[in-house]
């Protein structure tokens, strides 16, 4: 009876083996968890809800861009599932959705998550898993530190190396300037002022004045009060989205016309626009990303694409808006990413490719504004392009290193 038992043991592992063999054969690629022939699988979160639910418009445009491609065939015949859920701008709501995304989802990686203090909030806990913390939209320079944080990319122009161009340039061209400064109380913030005084160097002490805000407060009208009344001439407008909007109408109303410089993530249209054309003309940025609503750009391929991607899936976002494009185009690069990774979809590969983007460029960059990310320095750009915005649009002048 034992014999027949292990006889017949013995046969099916026999017949079992081959199968066993032959579905090891006709796999594609070598993967980790998250990955496999039919379907690699990509974790997100992003303020769909909360006090910065307008910035959950990346990350729809991102799983818009996912869900047109899945519908064309994929990559390398692979379809790509972006779970990206709502941590409502919350940290702990961010803790909480990335731990069911890596522990419970078993995603391969992270891409294009949104927000400096809710991704500061899992960046340790993913680098010790090492799960790639891939492109996150943060200006914040804590996410350019691949000796602490190897696993972490960013896909925003590091604030702190933007603040030091600005600076540099500041120096070169208005060496007798009264500057003053405004800039949100975060992380953010402080990143782009140790920035720009290093990129002034000894002239940092013509800051005359500096203004902060809480992102909570319902406007910055007090603080362009104070900026006017000490006579600048050069003002440093670091503020983010709404913000930029009141402190440039603000600064119009007080009848102060200092010569003002912005951030490249609030040199937007949708942005100035709102401020009118008197306030806003004649305005100063170093940028490396297009306006998508200007006309200059209209007939551009990728433009186009991404209106037409827009107008299927996001119909109610504004065509002018920058974050949509600015989505899209992260997609576009995650895409690219894979790709390259081929049929190699390991974390360690995800990683190395991620991480050498040198000479790419993505559509929402202006035109000869390359990817400058490599393995020892994470930051994505580090040439901008000083920029005057005049009657609703922006005119390049010339480009400008951070060194």
């Amino acid at each position: 009876m034992t014999t027949g038992m292990t006889r017949r043991a013995a046969l099916l592992m026999g017949l079992a083996a081959p199968a066993i063999i032959s579905s090891r054969a006709l796999a594609k690629g070598n993967y980790d968890v998250g990955a496999d022939d039919s379907e690699i699988r990509i974790g997100q979160t992003a303020p769909y809800s909360g006090p910065a639910s307008y910035l959950g418009v990346t990350a729809r445009a991102e799983t818009a861009y996912f869900e047109r491609l899945n519908r064309n065939g994929g990559i390398n015949g692979r379809k790509v599932k972006l779970l990206s859920l709502d941590d409502a701008y919350s940290p702990p709501k961010t803790v909480e959705a990335t731990r069911r995304l890596v522990e419970s989802e078993n995603v391969l990686g992270m891409m294009g998550s949104v927000g400096t203090a809710s991704q500061a909030a899992v960046q340790k806990y993913l680098n010790g898993r090492k799960v790639p913390q891939l492109l996150v939209s943060s200006a914040a320079s804590r996410f350019n530190q691949p000796k602490v944080f190897p696993w972490t990319t960013p896909n925003s122009g590091d604030f702190q190396v933007e603040g030091r161009a600005m600076g540099r340039h500041i120096a070169a061209t208005r060496p007798d300037a009264k500057i003053a400064l405004i800039y949100p109380a975060d992380e953010l913030g402080r990143d782009f002022v140790r920035g720009l005084k290093a990129g002034l160097g000894d002239r940092a002490g013509q800051i005359v004045t500096e203004e902060t805000y809480e992102t909570s407060s319902p406007t910055v009208d007090s603080q362009l009060v104070k900026l006017a009344a000490s006579g600048a001439d050069v003002f440093v407008n670091g503020t983010i989205g709404k913000f930029t909007s009141q402190s440039v109408r603000k600064a119009h109303e007080l009848g102060w016309k200092p010569e003002q410089y912005v951030t490249t993530a609030s040199a937007s249209v949708s942005l100035l626009k709102p401020a009118g054309v008197e306030a806003s003309n004649g305005i100063l940025a170093l940028r490396y990303m297009r306006s998508v609503g200007s006309p200059q750009w209209a007939d551009d391929p990728a433009v186009k694409d991404y209106q037409a991607l827009r107008a299927e899936f996001l119909p109610n976002v504004d065509p002018d808006d920058n974050t949509g494009f600015y989505g899209y185009s992260s997609a576009i690069l995650m895409h690219r990413i894979l790709e390259k990774c081929g049929d190699d979809l390991t974390r360690d590969n995800l990683l190395k490719v991620a991480t050498d983007l040198r000479g790419w460029t993505v559509p929402v960059n202006l035109p000869g504004i390359t990817l400058a990310t490599r393995p020892d320095d994470y930051a994505i750009y580090r040439t901008y392009r000083l920029s005057r915005y005049e009657n609703n649009d922006w005119v390049g002048i010339q480009d400008v290193s951070a060194g």
